[in-house]
């Protein structure tokens, strides 16, 4: 990395000298590598030089970018990458298995992953910043979360620190987003077909999506869940350090909408919930917008969460199931966004802010 001089009070007081660093993007040219560009186009990272690695198909393109110019793609390789201080994987699983600790090891990137290859690592990071920054320290290769996960976890996460949680059951409504462009244009083919009185095709999801609902999304498992309710358990347990039996149940359904996950969440705490410290608290909380006036209509909406870096959560009120020591709330998050490009890029922002980068490139 190169340095540059602090360009305000606040940052000459923490430091006289900023650090910038290379990036790259692995997989730019899709869903989610689009919008981890756009995402570092918006943000404070101190980015000296964005590279961007593709397929001998997209190598040689060039990508247009208001922030960092005219950017040639480049064919991935593995040496080249590692030129990188920052590299970000939006690839599959396949892929960051077969990579990822080639570009991070002896030395090389940090490696911000948003597969599921190494989330359930136990010596490998799976970090929300807002909820377990502090364990990218030292880190050169972290895992990004399972979008359901992310979503739900930054309400969850405030709800936990205010009355301790006891029991997670959480139904998802998942957009077509969460199978990436190819899902997305799917669900928008296939909807104009079924319009036109033609039969959709399902090559992404199990069954046709227009105007349906599928309740599959992933494998699944031997207990019957899926794996991508699975991924909700393993992944909510070890993001905020949970015991490895803390009882957390998901169902997951995909609906025929474009983008943005939604949640409906029900918990029962260890402490009576009190509703105005609750609504405090995730009004307080980063990354969340508490949209909750009933008598105006006014709760969490895909329509309203797309292109959002919030969060948005409504619909609070106490459980009839579990009485005092419950809470019922809807959440809805961008997929692409905080449930992944947007957390990856934040991850970067976090281990900037924490001196994790500069310990590891001084």
């Amino acid at each position: 990395p190169t340095s540059r001089k602090a360009t305000t009070t606040q940052q000459q007081n923490l430091s006289s000298l900023q650090m910038t660093y290379s990036v790259g993007i692995v997989g730019a040219t899709g869903a989610v590598g689009k919008e981890i560009r756009q995402c570092l186009e918006k943000s404070s990272f101190p980015t000296s030089q964005l590279r961007i690695f593709g397929s001998a198909r997209s190598a040689g393109t060039k990508v247009e970018s208001d922030k960092f110019g005219s950017i040639e793609v480049e064919l991935f390789d593995v040496e080249k990458a590692r030129e990188c201080n920052v590299v970000f994987l939006a690839v599959s699983g396949d892929f960051s298995k077969e990579h990822a600790k080639a570009l991070s090891e002896n030395n090389g990137a940090v490696v911000i992953d948003n597969s599921s290859a190494f989330r359930y690592d136990k010596d490998i990071p799976l970090v929300v910043p807002e909820i377990n920054g502090e364990c990218t320290k030292g880190a050169r290769l972290i895992a990004n979360p399972n979008c359901t996960t992310a979503i739900g976890l930054m309400a969850l996460w405030p709800l936990h620190k205010a009355f301790t949680l006891k029991k997670i059951l959480m139904s998802t409504y998942q957009a077509a987003s969460g199978a990436g462009q190819p899902g997305m244009d799917e669900l928008t083919n296939g909807t104009k077909d079924k319009l036109e009185g033609k039969t959709p095709k399902n090559e992404i999801f199990a069954h046709p999506l227009p105007f349906n609902v599928i309740p599959q999304i992933d494998v699944f498992q031997e207990n019957g869940y899926t794996k991508e309710e699975m991924k909700v358990t393993w992944e909510s347990r070890k993001i905020c350090g949970l015991d490895d039996d803390f009882p957390i149940s998901c169902s997951a359904v995909r609906i025929p909408t474009i983008r943005a996950h939604s949640e409906t969440i029900v918990v029962e705490t260890e402490n009576p919930v009190d509703l105005a410290v609750a609504r405090k608290a995730l009004e307080d909380a980063p990354g969340v917008v508490v949209k909750d006036v009933p008598e105006k209509l006014e709760y969490p909406m895909p329509l309203t969460a797309t292109g959002s870096y919030d969060v948005e959560v409504g619909r609070l009120r106490k459980s009839l199931v579990f009485g005092d020591n419950g809470l019922e709330f809807f959440v809805c998050g961008d997929q692409l966004l905080r449930g992944a490009a947007l957390n990856a890029v934040l991850v970067a922002e976090e281990m900037d802010n924490n001196g994790a980068l500069a310990e590891l490139f001084p």
